[in-house]
């Protein structure tokens, strides 16, 4: 059995559309740049995901290939060139309850996004000097970080697991439901649950917890509808504890470089 990676994916934006990649670089928070802006309530500076706007979603960021901008297109929207900024102040964000520093990244980002989602909203990036350490009661250092993710760093997901949720659904859905950063093929359906620590490329990573999936994987990311599937079927099949599981949070030792075709070895 051969397992080897069939997908890199990162999103520039907490909740809003990702890219794929052929070449992913693997920094101290995760993929280069993944997760690393944010969308906040203006007022609460609280972050806001899917979760609460689905149309999210549409809003599509490129990242410029210095990584010192971005541009924003959404329908019916003019696209807006963003250029990292760290001139206009800082906010003291909450992710999850946990507060985080960053870069407000300017009135005409924030005046595009509140005009599109229909709420008065900032967008900032996270902080350089900000240092988010990932959910400690699973972290196997504590010098282990995460960007504006839920508490990991990287999603991994095999085709097979959702090959396996597809043969339970009236309509199959693809993988970006599931917003993954790694995506295997070659292993059994749900494999990644049983693994410690494997090894992709020359990268060591910990397998530390099942995702614990959320209302997003019901949102059809091409138009923002939202449907019962998947998580009607995962309760019936991927339930533990009133948690519907599917894809596992790793997170790497060190840095390095993934690429499309790495061979994943299981080490534990």
């Amino acid at each position: 059995m051969v397992i080897k990676i069939s997908e890199l994916n990162f999103y520039p934006i907490k909740s809003c559309a990702g890219t794929a990649l052929d070449t992913a670089d693997i920094a101290l928070r995760g993929i280069k740049h993944d997760r690393e802006w944010l969308v906040v309530d203006a007022a609460t500076n609280n972050f806001i995901t899917q979760r609460e706007i689905a149309k999210m979603c549409l809003v599509k960021p490129e990242l410029s290939q210095s990584g010192d901008e971005l541009t924003l297109s959404a329908p019916g929207m003019g696209a807006i060139k963003v250029p990292v900024t760290k001139t206009c102040g800082q906010r003291r964000v909450t992710v999850w309850s946990k507060a985080c520093k960053a870069d407000d990244q300017g009135d005409a980002a924030a005046q595009w996004l509140s005009k599109f989602l229909s709420v008065d909203c900032r967008l900032v990036r996270m902080a350089d000097e900000h240092k988010r350490q990932v959910d400690q009661r699973y972290a196997k250092r504590k010098t282990d970080q995460v960007g504006f993710a839920d508490d990991f760093p990287i999603l991994l997901i095999s085709q097979e697991s959702l090959a396996d949720l597809n043969t339970r659904l009236d309509q199959k859905l693809p993988m970006n439901r599931f917003r993954p950063n790694i995506v295997v093929k070659g292993c059994n359906a749900f494999d990644e649950d049983n693994w410690n620590t494997i090894k992709i490329g020359d990268l060591l990573f910990d397998v530390v917890k099942p995702c614990a999936r959320c209302v997003i994987t019901t949102i059809d990311q091409t138009n923002a509808n939202k449907e019962p599937e998947p998580l009607k079927t995962l309760a019936a099949y991927r339930n533990s504890r009133n948690r519907l599981l599917f894809g596992q949070n790793v997170v790497h030792h060190s840095p390095g470089k993934l690429r499309i075709g790495d061979t994943l070895e299981i080490i534990d």
